[in-house]
């Protein structure tokens, strides 16, 4: 199931982003993707879905907004590298 949200937008924000509206939606539906999943708020595949792409192309793009595929703190990986005897 699909629910249709509408956001009002000032013209002017499409060019100077330099896209069009439904350019503008599919970036903003990544960034928000992009976003929940370096917040750790949802996973990998649930942000996929979000921004309307396979998992693969969603990770692909993690890396234009330069976050990492990985949801562990530096602190997390010290602890699991300190716990793999």
């Amino acid at each position: 199931m699909s629910v249709i949200l509408t956001i009002t937008m000032p013209e002017t924000v499409f060019s100077a982003v330099r896209k069009s509206p439904s350019e503008f939606t599919a970036e903003m539906r990544l960034a928000a993707a992009v976003k929940w999943y370096e917040m750790g708020t949802i996973s990998q595949e649930k942000a996929a879905e979000v921004a309307g792409l396979t998992r693969t192309d969603f990770l692909t793009s993690l890396a234009r907004f330069r976050v990492s595929p990985f949801q562990y703190s530096s602190k997390e990986i010290e602890e699991e590298l300190l716990n793999a005897d």
